[in-house]
C-alpha cells in the first residue's frame, strides 16, 4: 500500500508501539506486587491480553488472582500509583528503547512532510521523561498526553480530539495501535485504523477479522 499518497495524517499510539514500555510496566506492577509479598505467574503475553482490554480488566484480574492482596489494600488506585513511581524510576534509569521500525518510521514521514501525532493515556511527566532519554521522538510534531483530552482508550476522546486539532477536512487519516483498547479508541473515529502485534498474542482473538493487523512498524513502508 503507498501510505504517503493515501494518507495525510499520521496518528500513533505510544507504550509498546513506538516504544518498548509497555514490558516496563508489566515488569513495574511485578516489582510492586513483590514489595507486597505477592507474585503472579502470568506471562508478559498473558499481562498484555487483560491490561491492553482495559484498566478495569487488569484491576480485576490481579485481585481476582490475589485475594488476600484485594484484603491487605482494596484500593487499586494507592497500588497503581505505587506501580507508576517503579515506573518512572525506569524511566529515568534509561530502561526504555524504540519498537522495531518505529524510528525510521517516523523519519520518513518527516521527510516526506506527513502530518503526525502522537494520542497517548500516558501523563506528560511520562512522555517527556522517555522523549529526554530518545530525543528523535521531538521529530513528532503533535502530542495528545492525557491531561488533553477527557475519558481515557478505549475512548475515542483523544482521536476526536486530534482530528479536531490537525485533521483538515476531507483529509485521509491514519492510526496505529498495538492493543484492544486503543483500536476500539480508533474505530469510534473516522481514521483507518491499524494494529500491530505479534502474529500469536492472544488479544487477536478479540479482533475482526477485517481489521488490518502487521507483526510490527517494520511492515509499514513508505
Amino acid at each position: 500500500m503507498d501510505w504517503t499518497q493515501r494518507y495525510e495524517l499520521f496518528c500513533f499510539d505510544f507504550d509498546g508501539l513506538l516504544v518498548n514500555t509497555e514490558m516496563l510496566h508489566c515488569k513495574a506492577y511485578e516489582q510492586m506486587l513483590a514489595h507486597h509479598g505477592c507474585f503472579l505467574s502470568w506471562s508478559f503475553y498473558d499481562y498484555c491480553d487483560i491490561a491492553h482490554y482495559s484498566t478495569e480488566a487488569l484491576r480485576d484480574g490481579v485481585y481476582d488472582a490475589l485475594p488476600d492482596l484485594k484484603k491487605k489494600q482494596p484500593d487499586w488506585n494507592i497500588l497503581r500509583e505505587e506501580k507508576q513511581a517503579i515506573y518512572q524510576k525506569m524511566l529515568h534509569d534509561g530502561k526504555v528503547e524504540y519498537m522495531p521500525g518505529a524510528l525510521e518510521l517516523i523519519l520518513s514521514l518527516e521527510q516526506t512532510g506527513k502530518q503526525m501525532c502522537v494520542v497517548t493515556n500516558s501523563t506528560s511527566i511520562q512522555i517527556n521523561a522517555i522523549k529526554t532519554a530518545l530525543p528523535d521522538l521531538e521529530r513528532i510534531p503533535h502530542w495528545l498526553t492525557r491531561e488533553d483530552y477527557g475519558r481515557p482508550k478505549p475512548s475515542s476522546d483523544g482521536y476526536l480530539e486530534a482530528i479536531k486539532r490537525y485533521g483538515k477536512e476531507g483529509a485521509q487519516m491514519i492510526g496505529f495501535e498495538d492493543t484492544v483498547k486503543g483500536l476500539r479508541a480508533l474505530q469510534g473515529t473516522p481514521i483507518t485504523p491499524i494494529l500491530i502485534c505479534p502474529d500469536d498474542h492472544p488479544q487477536l482473538r478479540h479482533i475482526d477479522k477485517t481489521v488490518h493487523h502487521f507483526t510490527s512498524l517494520t511492515q509499514i513502508t513508505l
